[in-house]
């Protein structure tokens, strides 16, 4: 069954067809990367209609649309309608803006519009759950990582800059076979490592300082995410201790994560072992999130979240501790979420590397 089947399953059948505009849920069904195009899938068949710039590479690649050189999309689409008597479009909602809204509602005029949730509910779940070969684009992306960071360590010194350090993982990854890196790499030391989400800076590294550094690489379209702190020197008590609670608290969640379990209840299990050690206040983000051809996608491993994990599904186990005007510490691994347990892709070790 391939991914259209699998989308039409999950759809009401009231829905004859689908539009699919966005980037990113272009390129998961299409399989080809482009900044342009629509999807129009109907239950028999779909088609890709894309412009000039991408036909010849559309022709060459994707396997699962016809592919329809872009004229008039109106007429295109409303020819298309007709040809599979369809009456009712579902709509990308969550990527769809106002101003794009109104468009289509003129190019579909005298169509009904099913703009509620139903489509981009659907996406979300299929795209939530990883098939093997997705799984082997994500193990590529963090190997290539893993290789940035073994090294990274190698040029870490007092001296070097926050922004030294980020540049060389961004050109690391990329020179060694990333498509992309997975987001804004982000590489902290000091105090700067109270910050989950700080920027690189002109900050220098010093001796007795941790290092924060959370970075991925992209492998066609599929993302990875490691966070690994670090220091340089030997850790003072309080350093050892919080870097000691943190890995307690992930391993705890690696230990419990499974398929059936909920988001919120693997995060209360990792957060409960930060609150008994009397760091609850200053873990403030959610245990962990979904990896795939977002860096941030379904599930969701949150206080608030009901999200139930299912297997294949990918998920990151991330607490952290952040002490302000101190340091922080965080350590990420992500994983392949199995019947009764988890596969964990992240192969770095998780002991206080001291530089």
């Amino acid at each position: 069954m391939n991914r259209f089947e699998k989308l039409f399953e999950l759809l009401p059948d009231t829905i004859d067809c689908v539009l699919i505009g966005s980037d990113i849920n272009r390129r998961y069904f299409s399989g080809m990367k482009s900044s342009a195009g629509y999807i129009l899938a109907f239950k028999e068949k779909a088609y890709l209609i894309i412009d000039f710039r991408y036909i010849e590479k559309a022709k060459k690649t994707v396997k699962k649309c016809e592919v329809v050189l872009l004229n008039s999309f109106k007429n295109q689409a409303r020819d298309l309608m007709a040809l599979h008597n369809a009456k009712v479009v579902g709509i990308e909602s969550e990527k769809v803006t106002i101003s794009e809204l109104e468009g289509l509602k003129r190019t579909f005029e005298g169509y009904e519009l099913e703009f509620s949730n139903s489509l981009s509910n659907a996406i979300t779940e299929l795209r939530a759950v990883k098939s093997k070969s997705e799984i082997a684009k994500i193990e590529c992306a963090q190997n290539i990582a893993e290789k940035a960071f073994e090294h990274v360590l190698n040029i870490i010194k007092p001296g070097r800059t926050e922004k030294e350090i980020a540049l060389e993982l961004d050109f690391f990854m990329q020179k060694n076979g990333a498509e992309a890196i997975s987001f804004d790499t982000i590489v902290l030391t000091g105090k700067n490592t109270s910050l989950p989400h700080g920027v690189p800076s002109d900050n220098k590294i010093e001796a007795g300082d941790f290092i924060l550094m959370d970075f991925g690489a992209v492998c066609d379209g599929y993302h990875s995410d490691m966070t690994r702190t670090v220091c340089v020197g030997a850790p003072d008590e309080e350093q050892q201790l919080v870097y000691n609670i943190v890995a307690e608290a992930q391993n705890k969640a690696l230990c419990s994560v499974k398929a059936g379990i909920k988001g919120n209840e693997l995060d209360k299990l990792a957060r409960d072992v930060i609150i008994k050690e009397g760091y609850g206040e200053y873990f403030g983000h959610s245990l962990g999130h979904g990896v795939g051809m977002e860096i941030h996608e379904s599930p969701n491993a949150s206080p608030s979240s009901e999200s139930v994990l299912k297997e294949n599904m990918i998920l990151t186990i991330e607490p952290g501790i952040y002490i302000p005007d101190k340091f922080g510490v965080r350590i990420e691994d992500f994983v392949i979420i199995k019947k009764d347990g988890c596969h964990n892709i992240t192969k770095i070790t998780k002991k206080l590397i001291c530089l």
